[in-house]
C-alpha cells in the first residue's frame, strides 16, 4: 500500500490518501476534512486511464467534485497510482521526501 500527506496549505487541508493495486485497476482512499475530497474517497480507478491528462479518470471525477483548479490532491492521487504501477519509484519518492511549489 502506498500513502502520501497532501499538505494543501492555500485551502487549510491536509489530506491522506492510500493506494492499493487491484488487479487492474488502483483502489484509492482518502482521508480528508474538504467535504469535496471526501467525496472522491474509495476510488476503484482503471490503471488505464491515469496515464494522459485528457480521458483521466481522477481528473474527470475532480471535475465532477467542482475541485479546483490549483487543488493539489488529483495530482497526490495519480502519484499514488505511478508508484503502485511501478512507474514511479517509492525509494526514490520517499528518499526525496517530497514535492513543491514555491512563490516567489
Amino acid at each position: 500500500m502506498t500513502e502520501v500527506i497532501v499538505n494543501s496549505k492555500i485551502c487549510g487541508f491536509v489530506h491522506k490518501v492510500y493506494g492499493k493495486r487491484d488487479g487492474k485497476n488502483i483502489i484509492i482512499d482518502i482521508e480528508s476534512d474538504c467535504e469535496k475530497i471526501k467525496k472522491m474517497s474509495h476510488m476503484e480507478i482503471p490503471m488505464d486511464q491515469t496515464l494522459d491528462i485528457k480521458d483521466n479518470y481522477v481528473m474527470v471525477k475532480a471535475q465532477e467534485m467542482k475541485c479546483s483548479s490549483n487543488c493539489l490532491v488529483p495530482c497526490g492521487v495519480l502519484h499514488v497510482c505511478r508508484m503502485e504501477m511501478g512507474l514511479l519509484s517509492e525509494s526514490l519518492a520517499k528518499k526525496l521526501g517530497n514535492i513543491s511549489i514555491d512563490f516567489k
